[in-house]
C-alpha cells in the first residue's frame, strides 16, 4: 500500500515550504518517485536557493524580520530569562566567527558535551552558521560510552562545559560567557546536500549509530509545520525536555524559530508536576512532550489552561486512554507524530486532521510511505507490513556513518505498522520486538492498546518470557495497583483473541520498580523487563 499526500497546505506559512523539486534535480539519484512542488516566496536573497543554503540561517530569517520579539523563554514559576530574535541571531553568529578564530574550518565536526541550558542550541546552530558540523550527544553518557562514539565520526575538538564526560584525546573548547558580543561571522552558504549535522540513534537495538544530516534537512521538517504542530508566528510554544534532546531541539526550538514563533523551555528547577502552573502562567499555546509527563499531570490537580489549543507527543506511543483523559481534563487535544533519527517525525495527527483513536495519525503532507509486505511489495489495504520512506524526501538522512546512502525508492524504518481506508495508519511496533508464542506474530503494540484502560493497572506493557526452558508465552507489566487476575483475564479475552491474550500478570513492584524501564528517548524497555522477570524465582501469576 502506497500513501501519497499532497493535499492543500491552508497554515499561514504554507508559502514557506521549499520547493523539494529542486532538490530532486541536484540529487537525482533520489527522484525516482515524482517530488511535491509547492511554490516559495523569494526574498532578496532566496534562503531555499539549493546551491546557497544554510539551515541556521533558513531556521532564524523569520526572526531577523522581528529582532525585538521574544524568540526563547527559560521560564521559572516566578518569572523567565527572555532573548530577542536580534540577542538569538547575534549569539548565534558570534558563535560561528569564534569557532573559526579557534581554527575550525567549514566541514570539520566539533563534538557537543553540553547541559540544559541555552548554550546547546546556541553552539548547535551556531557551529552550523559557519558550514561546522556539531555532533550531537547526550551529556549523561559516560566516558567509554562517548569515548567509542566518538571515534565512530572523529571530530577535531569538543565544547564542554562542567564534568560532563569527553573524550580526553579531543581538544576541548570553553564556550564564552557572553556569545552575543562577539565579532560575527557570515553565514557558510553552499550546496544544501552536504553535512549538517550527526545525531545518534538510541541504540536500545545494539550500538547508536552516527546518523549524518544534511542542510537541506530542515526543509524537511516543513511539513510538520500544518501536518502534526500547528504552528504559527503567533504561538508560543513550551516544550518540557531539555535543552540537550533532539526532540526538543527540533519541536521545541527550531520549528518555532522557523515561523517567527516564541519558544519555552522549563528551567531545570520546574518539577514535571508543575509543568502545568508554568503553562497557565506563561500563556502557552502549544505544550509539546511525551506519554509519561502528560500521564504525571494527569495524576495531580490541573489548572485551567484557556490560551493552551493543543498539545503534541512524540518519543513513544501515545495510549488512546490517556489522550482522551487529558482531552476530558484540558479540553484539548494531543497530536502524536511518529517519526525516528534518519528522519524526525513524517506520520501525524494534527489539528487539521485528527487522528483516530489508537492511531498514529496520516502521512505529513508531501510526504510519501508505503506499507510493504516481506518481498518488498505493497501490502493489501489492512493487513500489517513494514513501513517505508521515499529517499527523495529532503529530511532523510544523507546516510549512516561509514556507509552508503540508502538504496532508492524506499527507506524501511523498522517499524509495522497497518493503514485502514481512511489512510490512517496504526503502530504495530517494531520490526525487531515482533513475539512469537506458539509459533505465530504477534505485535506487542497491538496488546498494549487493547488492554490500555485496565482497570487499576496504569501504565503497562507487554513483551515475551520464558518461564521455563523451551516455553515462550506472553507476560503484561503494569506499574498501578494489584490487579486481580480473573479481571484482568476477562479484560483481554474480550478484546484479543486468545493466542494474543498474557499468559501472566506482572506487578512492576514484583521487579522492584516502581515505573516501566525507559531508554534516553522515552521509550519502555522491553528487553529489561524480559529480563527481570525471567530473573524472578517466579512470576506473579499463573501462566
Amino acid at each position: 500500500m502506497c500513501l501519497h499526500n499532497t493535499g492543500g497546505l491552508a497554515a499561514p506559512d504554507a508559502a514557506d515550504y521549499a520547493r523539494q523539486a529542486s532538490f530532486a534535480r541536484h540529487h537525482p539519484s533520489g527522484s525516482r518517485i515524482p517530488p511535491m512542488e509547492i511554490s516559495v516566496d523569494i526574498p532578496d536573497h532566496n534562503p531555499t536557493e539549493p546551491t546557497a543554503f544554510n539551515l541556521a540561517e533558513y531556521v532564524l530569517r523569520k526572526g531577523a524580520a522581528t529582532p525585538d520579539k521574544v524568540a526563547l523563554a527559560v521560564l521559572t514559576l516566578t518569572g523567565a530569562t527572555r532573548w530577542s530574535y536580534a540577542r538569538l541571531i547575534d549569539s548565534v553568529q558570534g558563535i560561528a566567527g569564534w569557532l573559526l578564530d579557534q581554527g575550525l574550518a567549514p566541514g570539520d565536526r566539533l563534538l557537543i558535551r553540553l547541559g540544559n541550558s541555552p548554550d546547546y542550541p546556541l553552539c548547535y546552530l551556531g557551529a552550523m552558521a559557519a558550514g561546522i558540523v556539531p555532533v550531537a550527544t547526550s551529556p549523561l553518557l559516560t566516558l567509554p560510552e562517548i569515548t567509542r562514539m566518538a571515534a565512530q565520526v572523529g571530530p577535531v575538538a569538543v565544547i564542554a562545559s562542567g564534568d560532563i564526560a569527553c573524550p580526553e584525546s579531543l581538544r576541548r573548547l570553553t564556550l564564552p560567557e557572553t556569545p552575543e558580543t562577539l565579532p560575527p561571522a557570515p553565514w557558510h552558504r553552499a550546496d544544501q546536500g552536504r553535512e549538517a549535522y550527526i545525531v545518534f540513534t538510541s541504540g536500545t537495538s545494539g550500538t547508536p549509530l552516527a546518523v549524518r544530516h544534511a542542510h537541506r534537512a530542515i526543509l524537511g521538517r516543513l511539513p510538520m509545520h500544518h501536518g502534526w504542530e500547528g504552528i504559527s508566528a503567533s504561538d508560543r510554544l513550551l516544550h518540557s525536555g531539555a535543552f540537550n534532546w533532539t526532540y526538543t531541539m527540533g519541536t521545541g526550538l527550531m520549528d518555532p524559530w522557523t515561523v517567527g514563533a516564541t519558544a519555552l523551555i522549563a528551567a531545570p528547577s520546574v518539577a514535571p508536576e508543575q509543568l502545568a502552573l508554568v503553562l497557565r502562567r506563561h500563556d502557552a499555546t502549544i505544550f509539546a512532550s511525551v506519554p509519561v509527563i502528560f500521564r504525571r499531570l494527569l495524576r495531580g490537580a490541573l489548572p485551567r489552561l484557556p490560551r493552551l489549543r493543543h498539545a503534541l507527543s512524540a518519543g513513544e506511543a501515545l495510549a488512546p486512554d490517556l489522550r482522551a483523559a487529558w482531552t476530558e481534563r484540558t479540553g484539548t487535544d494531543i497530536h502524536e507524530a511518529l517519526g525516528m533519527s534518519e528522519i524526525s517525525t513524517f506520520l501525524s495527527g494534527s489539528p487539521a486532521r485528527p487522528a483516530p483513536p489508537g492511531s498514529c495519525g496520516y502521512p505529513q503532507p508531501g510526504r510519501r510511505i508505503a506499507v510493504l509486505d516481506d518481498s518488498g511489495n505493497p501490502a493489501p489495504p489492512g493487513e500489517t507490513g513494514h513501513l517505508a520512506v521515499a529517499t527523495d524526501d529532503p529530511g532523510l538522512m544523507l546516510s549512516y556513518e561509514g556507509e552508503a546512502p540508502p538504496p532508492d525508492p524506499w527507506f524501511t524504518t523498522g517499524d509495522l505498522v497497518s493503514a485502514n481506508a481512511t489512510g490512517a495508519l496504526f503502530y504495530q511496533g517494531r520490526a525487531d520486538e515482533m513475539m512469537n508464542p506458539g509459533g505465530i506474530r504477534v505485535s506487542p503494540r497491538e496488546i498494549e492498546m487493547a488492554l490500555s484502560g485496565l482497570p487499576g493497572a496504569g501504565e503497562l506493557a507487554v513483551c515475551e518470557i520464558g518461564p521455563r526452558p523451551g516455553s515462550r508465552i506472553i507476560a503484561c507489566f503494569y506499574a498501578g495497583d494489584d490487579v486481580q487476575e480473573n479481571v484482568a483475564n476477562d479484560f483481554a479475552a474480550a478484546r484479543l483473541a486468545r493466542y494474543k491474550c498474557p499468559r501472566v500478570w506482572i506487578p512492576l513492584s514484583a521487579l522492584g520498580l516502581t515505573d516501566l524501564p525507559r531508554g534516553p528517548t522515552g521509550k519502555v524497555l522491553r528487553s529489561r523487563l524480559q529480563a527481570l522477570a525471567e530473573e524472578m524465582p517466579a512470576h506473579a501469576g499463573k501462566p
